[in-house]
């Protein structure tokens, strides 16, 4: 994020610098009142910029046997332009690398699961997912009792990924 913010203030800076050159090679027939403009057009371009091309860069630095398997779209009415075209803020991966199966049933499989959030930290959670039946057992009280299952629908992300790949 720290990085965002300066690659937003350069953006700005080399945006009011064009300008100011733009009015210089014009002889000073630029208004000057362009040249604010330029550098906040510059700044807002980078963000968005920044914003749009966030899941393509996390999802490429995931490493091997971690698979996006489920993205959630966003649109804002203080980001107009999200609803031509709405970005990907928020996306769960699963580590098909790592999934383990349980000794006593051949059905049921633990799973690691990252949930990743365009401003928020990584989430990993461990997942037991019953194939036969198609549900998952979320993290409950982590106490160590028994898992509570969740009956899923048929497209469920997690639980297609997990028994897709076994």
């Amino acid at each position: 994020m720290f990085l965002e913010l300066i690659a937003v203030i350069v953006a700005g800076i080399a945006g009011a610098g064009v300008m100011m050159l733009i009015a210089r090679l014009a002889g000073g027939r630029v208004p000057k009142w362009m040249i604010p403009v330029a550098a906040g057009a510059a700044m807002l371009g980078t963000t968005i910029s920044s914003e749009y091309s966030w899941f393509s860069r996390t999802a490429e630095a995931l490493p091997d046997g971690v698979e996006v398997v489920q993205t959630t779209q966003s649109a804002a009415f203080y980001r107009p332009w999200t609803y031509l075209a709405p970005y990907t803020n928020r996306f769960i991966a699963l580590d098909t690398g790592n999934l383990r199966a349980n000794t006593d049933d051949s059905a049921l499989y633990m799973a690691d699961v990252y949930f990743f959030r365009r401003w928020g930290t990584v989430q990993s959670v461990e997942l037991m997912v019953n194939c036969r039946t198609g549900q998952r057992a979320d993290p409950a009280f982590g106490d160590g009792g028994a898992p509570v299952w969740r009956d899923t629908t048929a497209d469920d992300p997690i639980v297609t990924g997990v028994c897709g790949r076994v």
